[in-house]
């Protein structure tokens, strides 16, 4: 194209203000962003120096005729913006969750099918320096066939945080929505894409927290916690999400002649007493990379089981955005891979409705709870 993109951001957050930084550093050109409350949207508006501010998300696509769309609110809330935009004919950047159930994300990608626009689902933790390292290592055969992976967290968030979309099915809450929507995303980087079978157990291990007015950014909820949770005037949310799950999959690999096992294991509300971690293991070594979504230093095992540490190969290495933030980073890294897309140059293949739809599917069997086998009268 012979002019820069044009970006309109649903959400003035963490990820609104996130996602404009991104496609600014892809070149494009952020031409409004929408929000709430008045007050907040101008306010950031003015401190970012974005022209257009407003809390009326139609009336924004019509004034700023985006190119593309960037949806960075909760879950629950990407819907209705996300069908507007499509009918408008705009590009789609879609954060995770794609939307809170499968069936309406399952909708939504075919409508962008049909409308023939580009879409991009930021499950983008694939693209960590040791994530891509270890998809390079995988691939040239380092660990021989692919046979197992484990996905391995246990966050300890704070059971006083706000009541807030996080606590709710119904806005994109869960930890399924949004932790194994990055794992899921990062073995299928590694290993295959193709997710042959799915099981899973969930767990909703909070039960309640307080109501607390004012929080308008999920990157300081922990500033709200209430100093006196036996304040009687202190009013409680109930949850109705998991806050801990364990997933079994089966992926088909382009590597191994058998299907790759994967377990996911997420414990939010649980200490950790190593670090957390991804492990990808094969019949000739393994890869170990710290970190919930792989972003720590790698270690590669021969066959043997001797661990060596593996420094990121200076090609990756220069492909890895350089702004400060592992979850900025890998904003940076998709952003900069749609846009390329959407101007016609050749890039790899990236996340889109295709797998956000699927994921979200996924997320919904899951959530049913129903695996279990009754083996309580066995002998």
């Amino acid at each position: 194209m012979d002019r820069a993109l044009r970006v309109l951001i649903a959400g003035t957050g963490f990820a609104g203000q996130g996602h404009a930084e991104a496609f600014r550093g892809a070149g494009a050109e952020i031409v409004g962003i929408v929000g709430r409350t008045p007050e907040v949207v101008r306010d950031v508006a003015q401190n970012m120096g974005i022209p257009y501010a407003g809390t009326d998300w139609q009336e924004a696509l019509t004034v700023c005729k985006p190119d593309i769309v960037s949806i960075a609110t909760p879950g629950g809330a990407h819907y209705e913006p996300i069908k507007q935009a499509i009918a408008h004919g705009c590009h789609v950047f879609c954060d995770k969750p794609m939307t809170s159930s499968g069936e309406t994300a399952a909708e939504l990608h075919a409508l962008a099918q049909a409308k023939g626009v580009k879409t991009a689902y930021a499950a983008s933790f694939r693209y960590t320096g040791s994530v891509l390292h270890a998809k390079q290592l995988v691939a040239k055969g380092a660990i021989g066939e692919p046979t197992e992976v484990e996905c391995i967290s246990h966050f300890n968030l704070e059971r006083e945080i706000p009541f807030g979309w996080s606590h709710r099915k119904a806005d994109g809450g869960g930890r399924l929505n949004n932790n194994f929507t990055h794992t899921l995303s990062i073995a299928c980087s590694v290993v295959g894409e193709k997710i042959l079978s799915i099981i899973g157990e969930v767990r909703d291990d909070l039960g309640r927290a307080p109501i607390v007015e004012g929080v308008h950014n999920f990157a300081t909820r922990r500033n709200f916690i209430p100093k006196d949770l036996d304040d009687p005037a202190l009013k409680w949310g109930e949850s109705d999400v998991e806050w801990s799950y364990t997933v079994l999959a089966r992926l088909d690999s382009p590597f191994a002649d058998k299907p790759v096992s994967v377990l996911f294991k997420h414990g939010g509300l649980v200490p950790r007493f190593h670090e957390d971690h991804i492990v990808f293991y094969g019949t000739k070594g393994a890869i170990y990379i710290k970190g919930h979504y792989g972003s720590g230093q790698l270690y590669l095992a021969d066959k043997t089981g001797t661990w060596q540490e593996m420094p990121l190969p200076q090609d990756i290495a220069d492909t890895v955005p350089q702004v400060k933030g592992e979850t900025e980073q890998c904003w940076h890294y998709l952003a900069r891979e749609f846009v390329r897309d959407i101007s016609g140059e050749p890039v790899a293949p990236y996340p889109t409705f295709r797998e956000g739809s699927q994921y979200q599917q996924i997320i919904d069997l899951i959530r049913k709870n129903d695996n279990w086998t009754d083996v309580a009268h066995l002998a």
